[in-house]
């Protein structure tokens, strides 16, 4: 390295300026360019959620801009990809196409499944179903306000867990096992002539330990975790494909699911009820609006219910049988009108609430993870030092 730099300072100027070159754009390309795409590729990951919140969200106000102008919201779409706006996206585009072809909205957003959330073309299927698709754009904006909370929740150290500290806690036992114990093995057959390692250390370090299989456990919880994160709606339509209804099974037993869930199957039953449909239509169509198969098939208990003569409120029970649901849509009915507006702040409570409850979710999920990690370098220390201890006593009493 000296050599090369006396060198680089007694030649000339311009072979100088030409190494100095070659050096910087060497650390251009091995060092900063990797480090920079490193950081991008896990910004990009880390506001999935947000950004396809953000099209969504761009969408539905562009859909409402036309309909306050008197416009359809097909002709608002194909105008606006007649601009040839490069910021719309291809989607968008393609979305123009099949409209401009003759197909409806709510066939048209089928054809392009990636342009929005699940649940939003659900949404803007009832609302032209039940001929104005305005109505639903409330109910529409207040089911994308998951995004943030889900990306708070995932920048709480659950990306610096799944990429540096877990698969650590799993790569250093294997490389002890591989390099380490078998030195340790034969250190001690040859100083206490064959004697066994303590106990302690045979578990923790041993080839089929049940410490391993718990750490593998961890690795695999913690990267599903963030696989279902980044694959988002995409990854859920594939799962349901081929395993129909679990997807939405078990994201409808977590907490903050079920509260967000609810929110929107009453606002768009609000929405519903406010537009004059039938008690026994609404409830089946705002389970719809929800895109998922749990929530529909309680609503078919609904359904039956009031086909028996039940009223609303007490049929609601088969939703939510905290009982909330029915006191708070139970005043609502009272009103004869204006659900929408009377179910509003219970609604943002309902929001509030799964914000709550998800980044609760997410700060056990990290410290759980911390102690977990904490524990398995605590326990690997021991095991070591309680083989270095033996071979320490058994050199003092030679």
């Amino acid at each position: 390295m000296l050599e090369g730099l006396q060198q680089l300072f007694e030649s000339s100027p311009l072979e100088a300026s030409a190494t100095l070159a070659l050096y910087f754009l060497l650390y251009v390309l091995l060092g900063l360019l990797p480090v920079c795409g490193a950081i991008y590729l896990v910004y990009f990951l880390l506001t999935l959620p947000l950004r396809r919140n953000q099209r969504a969200r761009s969408f539905l106000d562009l859909v409402d801009l036309g309909l306050k102008e008197g416009r359809t919201p097909e002709a608002t779409i194909i105008d606006a990809s007649a601009s040839h706006d490069r910021s719309l996206g291809v989607r968008f585009h393609l979305l123009a196409v099949h409209l401009e072809s003759g197909m409806r909205l709510s066939v048209a957003l089928e054809r392009v499944p990636r342009l929005l959330p699940p649940q939003i073309i659900a949404m803007l299927k009832t609302g032209e179903r039940i001929g104005d698709v305005a109505k639903v754009l409330p109910a529409c904006r207040q089911a994308l306000k998951g995004g943030v909370s889900q990306v708070r929740g995932a920048i709480n150290y659950i990306i610096l867990l799944a990429f540096v500290l877990t698969p650590f806690s799993l790569f250093v036992p294997i490389f002890l096992r591989i390099k380490i114990i078998p030195a340790y093995r034969d250190v001690f057959q040859g100083l206490l002539e064959g004697a066994a390692l303590p106990a302690f250390t045979r578990f923790i370090l041993g080839e089929y330990s049940v410490f391993a299989i718990i750490q593998i456990a961890i690795v695999a919880f913690v990267w599903l975790a963030m696989l279902a994160y980044v694959g988002g709606p995409r990854l859920r339509a594939w799962i349901g494909s081929a395993l129909p209804g679990m997807p939405d099974a078990v994201l409808s037993r977590l907490p903050w699911r079920q509260k967000r869930l609810e929110r929107d199957f009453s606002a768009m039953l609000a929405v519903l009820l406010d537009a004059q449909v039938p008690e026994t239509e609404a409830v089946s169509l705002a389970a719809e609006s929800t895109a998922n198969m749990t929530v529909a098939r309680r609503a078919e208990k609904v359904r039956a219910l009031l086909k028996d003569g039940v009223k609303l409120p007490e049929a609601i029970a088969a939703i939510d049988n905290s009982g909330e649901f029915r006191w708070r849509l139970s005043n609502a009915l009272q009103r004869g009108s204006g659900f929408l507006r009377a179910l509003a702040g219970w609604h943002e409570a309902l929001d509030a609430k799964a914000f709550q409850l998800e980044q609760t979710a997410a700060q056990l999920t990290t410290t759980g993870l911390v102690l977990v990690n904490g524990a398995i370098v605590g326990c690997i220390a021991t095991a070591i030092f309680l083989a270095l201890i033996q071979l320490l006593n058994q050199a003092v009493l030679w």
